[in-house]
């Protein structure tokens, strides 16, 4: 197969976007396969979570975007769900999360308290000075990072598999998990939405060069054209396939 020159991020970011997908996704990686995310309930949320951060009159702006972001909404509450996509190993990946989730907080405790400011009803004056009130509560944030590359992932998982630590001092210092999926390694989840299991088994042999067992498996199904976009962008191959008036492909030919 040739290499594909198609640019990942869009595609990767479409795709996701399909709230089957998204919340089949979040379901196999972080509840093992249960139904607690319901695609019915999602809903687009901003993407964009900069913010200016202002410390004894020195102002920082940081920037973080997010590939995708859903909030899952049950009854009045809701929880916010943001998907990184990283074709390449970073190093640093935890900390990323650490920034995007507390830019998160950082934005929902910001519109609590211009609100509260603007009602100006306060019940001690600790409330005023924290701009938040005693029952006032954020909604939490959860990310997961997809990483398609092709080599195994030998970064760091957590926060503290980037610090120095003695051990002396290791049960002191707060930790900060990341939620990782390696497209790779994607064999041993339960993908129930046949898209997002199609492009990671597909992909996933690609990176073992299995392509009797992909000719074998998908020359007798149909699937649907946009699918072999995602795994070019995600194994960096093209697919070539035929297409028919449906606008479905009959097999990949590898």
């Amino acid at each position: 197969m040739k290499k594909n020159q198609v640019k990942a991020d869009t595609i990767l970011k479409n795709f996701w976007r399909n709230n089957e997908r998204f919340a089949d996704l979040f379901n196999a990686v972080l509840f093992e396969g249960r139904r607690m995310i319901d695609p019915e309930a999602l809903a687009e949320a901003d993407t964009d979570v900069s913010s200016i951060l202002k410390f004894n009159g020195h102002a920082e702006t940081l920037q973080r975007i997010f590939d995708v972001v859903k909030k899952s909404a049950y009854g009045v509450d809701f929880v916010i769900l943001g998907l990184e996509n990283q074709q390449r190993i970073n190093y640093a990946m935890p900390l990323r999360h650490i920034v995007g989730d507390a830019l998160g907080y950082l934005k929902e405790y910001s519109e609590i308290a211009k609100q509260n400011k603007a009602d100006g009803h306060w019940d001690s004056p600790d409330e005023f000075l924290s701009g938040f009130r005693k029952e006032d509560r954020l909604h939490p944030m959860v990310t997961l990072c997809v990483y398609y590359g092709e080599e195994p992932w030998d970064g760091p998982f957590s926060l503290t598999d980037m610090l120095k630590i003695p051990d002396w001092l290791k049960e002191a210092v707060s930790d900060y998990k990341m939620n990782l999926i390696q497209v790779r390694e994607s064999g041993k989840f339960h993908f129930q939405c046949p898209d997002v299991d199609t492009v990671f088994e597909v992909s996933r042999n690609i990176f073992k060069r299995d392509y009797e067992t992909i000719e074998k498996e998908y020359c007798s199904r149909e699937i649907d054209s946009e699918l072999g976009l995602v795994i070019g962008a995600i194994t960096e191959y093209n697919v070539p396939h035929k297409v028919d008036t449906a606008g479905k492909r009959d097999c990949l030919e590898c």
